[in-house]
């Protein structure tokens, strides 16, 4: 399956943005989904990941409240809202793709976009 995010920018800190990622390839509906991201000089986190109908989400805690991620398998594309956003938030953001159980460990995701950069001001 291929990724391509799209989204990121500029925003004001408190501002929002939404990122999506469309697949092409393989049935989407049968891959887990999650995004990453990963600051300059940080190592890539997690955070959050959907099930594969979209019955079940998972977050990073510092996301938990102010990001949301969701799925539409009819237009093979996954989505993260990000709200209230702060300075720290600054990274380039990530979806990734897996044939395994829900996870947050990155090393479990098969396939990866080239990721969406999102920088926060303060």
């Amino acid at each position: 399956v291929q990724l391509q995010a799209s989204g990121g920018g500029l925003v004001q800190a408190g501002g929002s943005l939404r990122l999506s990622c469309a697949a092409s390839g393989r049935t989407f509906s049968s891959y887990v989904m999650g995004w990453f991201r990963q600051a300059p000089g940080k190592e890539r986190e997690f955070v959050a990941y959907i099930n594969w109908s979209g019955s079940m989400t998972y977050y990073a805690d510092s996301m938990k409240g102010r990001f949301t991620i969701s799925r539409d398998n009819a237009k093979n594309t996954v989505y993260l809202q990000l709200n209230i956003l702060k300075p720290e938030d600054t990274a380039v953001y990530y979806c990734a793709a897996s044939t395994n159980n829900p996870t947050k460990l990155v090393y479990e995701y098969d396939y990866w976009g080239k990721g969406t950069l999102v920088t926060v001001s303060s």
